[in-house]
């Protein structure tokens, strides 16, 4: 497979896997102030450490589209962790 088709299965792959956090996010949101019980501090802590790994592991190996989908995550991942601690 040449290299083109590799990187367009990656950023398919990394905008439908992002957009995945959408409807929690959204959720979340529409419920402020509401307590977040049903959200898991555990679950959403370990995801943005991991996905901050996927960050760090996408500019080791300088790959944007791996790098870009993880930080969109990151940003949706953190808000609903934030939510949680505030509201929890």
């Amino acid at each position: 497979m040449n290299g083109k088709r590799v990187e367009g299965i990656g950023t398919v792959a990394a905008v439908l896997t992002t957009s995945a956090w959408i409807p929690q996010a959204w959720k979340v949101w529409k419920a402020l102030p509401q307590p977040a019980e049903s959200v898991s501090l555990l679950m959403y802590f370990t995801i943005s450490i991991g996905i901050a790994l996927w960050i760090f592991y996408g500019c080791l190996i300088k790959k944007w589209p791996l790098i870009m989908a993880n930080v969109i995550s990151l940003v949706f991942a953190a808000a609903v962790l934030v939510y949680k601690l505030k509201y929890g």
